[in-house]
């Protein structure tokens, strides 16, 4: 009867166990990509890793919103404003927090931000920044004030301090 109400035998919503599996194949398909030096960002790219992480999740998987036009330009603006940025950091915060303000989805945009932004610095032999559960209130917050001013720097401070500081330690050696 339990799976029938929409819960799983743990007593979690299948929806959430669905998240957790195309979040795990997810990460698997970025690890080989990144393995096999073909991890790139690029709409193929970003849309294929979309089509695993929202499958069955999201109103659209695998495709930008189809009544949004501008979001390949907008892609591109990324990518091109990206190029720019030469801190490997900055460069893959950048990658989140506009996936996540353009919202080239219907659903799961911060959740592919996340994975970009941590595909690139794992592509670059750089730690992913990992969010702790502990802190996911502060980063709600930041989010709404980078969501209604475009402004990255309090975020980019935010996800910065979420890295192990004994990487950051070993990285300045």
């Amino acid at each position: 009867m339990t799976l029938l109400d929409g819960v799983t035998v743990g007593g979690h919503k299948i929806s959430d166990q669905q998240i957790a599996l195309n979040q795990a194949d997810t990460w698997r398909t970025l690890f080989k990509l990144i393995e096999h030096n073909k991890f790139e960002i690029t709409v193929e790219t970003v849309c294929a890793l979309h089509f695993i992480a929202a499958k069955e999740e999201a109103l659209e998987w695998g495709k930008f919103r189809s009544e949004a036009d501008l979001l390949p330009e907008l892609f591109e603006k990324m990518l091109d404003d990206a190029a720019k940025i030469e801190d490997i950091y900055d460069r893959a915060i950048h990658f989140f927090l506009t996936m996540a303000r353009c919202q080239f989805f219907y659903d799961v945009n911060k959740r592919m931000g996340r994975f970009i932004m941590n595909g690139l610095l794992l592509s670059f032999g750089y730690p992913a920044i990992n969010l702790p559960a502990r802190r996911q209130l502060e980063f709600n917050q930041l989010m709404l004030s980078f969501y209604q001013t475009g402004d990255q720097k309090a975020m980019n401070s935010f996800l910065r301090s979420c890295l192990d500081e004994r990487i950051i330690k070993i990285m300045n050696e």
